[in-house]
């Protein structure tokens, strides 16, 4: 596995996280003061379309750390959970970081 499926992972992990946050507190404005419906909707849109891509990031990232269902299905979940993806993807990577150290040592492993 290459270091890069790994960092792609964690910046889609970080801008979905963000944008998750940032979309609580757009509903927060729309839903609890009347202001802000047009921002609320693009910023619905935009976290949307990049929770998509964080989904193809982590799975592939699953599929190469050879993960359970269970674990991978919690990781792809973990953008749906305002600030879950921050704390997800510090386990992920003290996780990962040890398979690709290995597959640098050994690269018929990887």
């Amino acid at each position: 596995m290459k270091r890069t499926v790994l960092t792609r992972y964690r910046v889609m992990a970080y801008v979905t996280a963000v944008m998750l946050l940032v979309l609580c507190a757009c509903m927060i404005f729309k839903y609890g003061f009347g202001v802000g419906e047009d921002v609320t909707f693009v910023v619905s849109q935009a976290h949307g379309l990049l929770y998509i891509v964080y989904l193809g990031f982590a799975f592939d990232l699953g599929q190469k750390a050879r993960w359970s269902f269970g674990k991978l299905l919690w990781v792809l979940v973990a953008g749906t959970i305002p600030t879950a993806a921050f704390f997800v993807e510090r386990r992920v990577r003290a996780e990962v970081e040890p398979l690709l150290a290995d597959a640098k040592q050994d690269p018929v492993r990887a």
